[in-house]
């Protein structure tokens, strides 16, 4: 499965790259981006590609912050047609929750939800990829705009609860600490921010009813254009609530609006099935939780939705050829068999 974002991806690219010594057409060459792309901002690109490329430059650069620094620069405007989305609903949270909706129009490659939890909302972000290896600065990127986002509707002084990353902690947090004034934590189940649910309910300025309906029939004409399919959509809702243990065909079914069967018949002719999807999104979620050290296997099991260590050491030997630990100390060679 091959996602696409908007080449507004790359907003301050060339300056990041400049700043840590690259040559940033260089790195666009490599990573076979165009450089029309940093011309124009609606340019459909990639987005394994754009991932490719900043996890390139990070380590060309020496730089494991580069996608927060991507993030830090960026303005309202970057979001596209999410911009409309933010500004023409009455509070911020119902904002957050079209967002979820209309995402795709942005970013295809990133899912993200939203979720209440005991007086407070959880926004996990993930990353959708259809090629191996980690996604750290493309994760940090989307954390680090949703935070700014947040911020400049919330005020300077405003602070989520936590910022959450799976990954492992950087060597120096001095950007992480510069962007969101807080420390991030590290090591989590979810990639994310929480937020303090009352925060999120102050009406926006902004809000116009009847610009807002105008609004959502245009930017559902758009969504309907964009061709999203029923497998694009099922992807999605797996990858969100894997790590959870909700992840059923009927709980996806529910956040549909449809019924099991109408679930597996779609799936059925787009040619895939549901345990399909669910083993292709197991399959590049343990890759990137295993190549963390810090991380026990135990708890990779229980966010990949095993029931226990040894059925998912059983899985993992059958997707990959190769024993967990011998993947997890680089002498496996799954790389090719990851795809």
């Amino acid at each position: 499965m091959s996602y696409f974002l908007r080449s507004a991806s790359l907003t301050n690219y060339v300056d990041v790259a400049r700043a840590v010594g690259l040559d940033p057409h260089q790195m666009l060459r490599a990573a076979r981006i165009s450089r029309d792309a940093l011309l124009d901002p609606d340019i459909r690109i990639p987005a394994a590609r754009v991932g490719s490329l900043l996890e390139a430059s990070a380590r060309a650069g020496r730089a494991e912050d580069f996608g927060l620094r991507l993030a830090e620069q960026r303005q309202f405007s970057n979001l596209g047609p999410l911009a409309f989305v933010v500004r023409e609903e009455p509070t911020l949270r119902r904002a957050l929750e079209s967002m979820v909706r209309y995402m795709g129009l942005q970013n295809e490659a990133l899912a993200m939800r939203v979720e209440d939890d005991e007086g407070l909302v959880v926004i996990r972000l993930h990353i959708l990829s259809d090629e191996p290896g980690t996604l750290r600065q493309a994760t940090e990127l989307a954390a680090g705009v949703m935070f700014r986002m947040l911020s400049l509707f919330l005020g300077p002084a405003w602070r989520p609860r936590s910022i959450c990353f799976s990954h492992s902690p950087p060597e120096s947090h001095a950007t992480y600490l510069r962007v969101f004034g807080m420390q991030a934590l590290f090591n989590q189940d979810f990639d994310g921010i929480v937020c303090v649910a009352s925060d999120l309910e102050a009406p926006l300025p902004s809000y116009d009813p009847v610009m807002a309906q105008q609004v959502r029939r245009y930017l559902g004409t758009l969504l309907a254009q964009s061709n999203t399919t029923m497998d694009d959509k099922v992807r999605k809702l797996v990858h969100a609530l894997l790590p959870g243990g909700l992840c059923t065909v009927d709980r996806v079914a529910e956040h549909l609006g449809v019924d099991r069967r109408t679930v597996h018949r779609h799936l059925a002719q787009l040619g895939t099935t549901y345990s399909d999807i669910v083993n292709e999104a197991r399959a590049g979620l343990a890759t990137r939780y295993i190549e963390n050290p810090s991380r026990p296997l135990s708890e990779v099991a229980t966010l990949l939705g095993f029931s226990s260590l040894s059925a998912f050491s059983r899985w993992f030997g059958g997707q990959f050829g190769c024993s967990v630990s011998k993947w997890r100390a680089g002498q496996g060679n799954g790389g090719d068999e990851a795809t």
